[in-house]
């Protein structure tokens, strides 16, 4: 099984509780240029979910981190601050995948198209998107039983990524949704969802799947 980079802790603020990353650590100050930290409304509460970077103007993250007034930061290593290198975003139009079922978490992937073009910079950087022959193998960390056992009314191993050792606990939980799962620099999986009792594994929509509707919607918003 190939090891993959699972990120999201960093831009999460310190005391962040149940919404940190299970089993995480600090990363290096502005090492994941990519990273988006993306705040909203939805039922008249503040959320927040993570995202990635894949275009000048564009940020994958998961469908169910919908809602009104999004905000989106990037080159955050703290977002409790206002550092030099934050760029923030107001999102002109969000896209949800267009079967998205939010009953089951089927195609949870969203991109969100900024109002304005990114300014490049060693801490605003996109991430490269798949090739469309990367094969599901590759992407594979975990069984697809494992998922299936965990969650056997959502996991579908066509559009889905099983990834968490059972034994270890390393894993996303609530905040962390639209995270990216990263490997040889290129997103792989955004962070869906997990089981309640923050063990793993965890679930990511395969980014290779959608890959073709991603290229569309970016191609024509």
């Amino acid at each position: 099984m190939q090891l993959l980079l699972l990120l999201w802790a960093f831009l999460l603020p310190c005391g962040a509780g149940t919404e940190e990353i299970i089993g995480g650590h600090e990363a290096k100050p502005h090492s994941r240029p990519y990273m988006a930290y993306i705040q909203f409304l939805q039922n008249g509460k503040m959320s927040r979910c993570g995202g990635v970077l894949v275009q000048k103007n564009f940020v994958l993250t998961a469908a169910h981190c919908s809602g009104s007034s999004i905000r989106v930061t990037l080159g955050a290593h703290n977002i409790k601050k206002q550092e030099k290198t934050q760029q923030v975003f107001r999102v002109m139009k969000a896209i949800p995948h267009p079967d998205y079922n939010p009953k089951n978490f089927s195609n949870d992937i969203m991109l969100l198209q900024l109002k304005r073009n990114i300014k490049l910079t060693k801490a605003v950087k996109p991430l490269s998107l798949p090739r469309a022959e990367d094969q599901e193998v590759e992407l594979t960390t975990q069984k697809d039983r494992e998922c299936k056992s965990c969650f056997p009314h959502y996991y579908s191993k066509d559009s889905q990524i099983c990834v968490g050792d059972p034994k270890k606990k390393k894993t996303g939980f609530k905040g962390d949704s639209g995270g990216p799962l990263v490997c040889n620099n290129t997103v792989q999986g955004i962070f869906s969802y997990a089981r309640m009792d923050k063990e793993p594994p965890g679930v990511f929509m395969n980014v290779s799947y959608f890959l073709a509707w991603i290229k569309r919607t970016m191609k024509c918003p």
